[in-house]
């Protein structure tokens, strides 16, 4: 089993932001210090805004990915 597997994942693509950023901040909020969030998305503002959120929140961002115009984070909640 891998260390990072996702404790809940969220599905965002065919939102735009700031929807991505308002779901993801909701579902962190309601998640348990050291589980981990998987959130899909497809709009390019995403990259930067879910970033900026991880980061201001304090939470860690696991790993970031692009495959096929997907955007793939792993958050840990802190």
């Amino acid at each position: 089993m891998s260390k990072n597997k996702p404790t809940l994942k969220i599905d965002c693509t065919g939102l735009y932001c700031p929807q991505p950023v308002f779901i993801t901040r909701t579902t962190l909020d309601e998640m348990s210090p050291g589980e981990i969030l998987e959130v899909l998305a497809d709009d390019p503002a995403a990259e930067s805004d879910i970033k900026a959120l991880v980061e201001a929140l304090g939470h860690e961002l696991l790993s970031f990915s692009k495959e096929g115009g997907v955007l793939k984070f792993l958050i840990r909640k802190r």
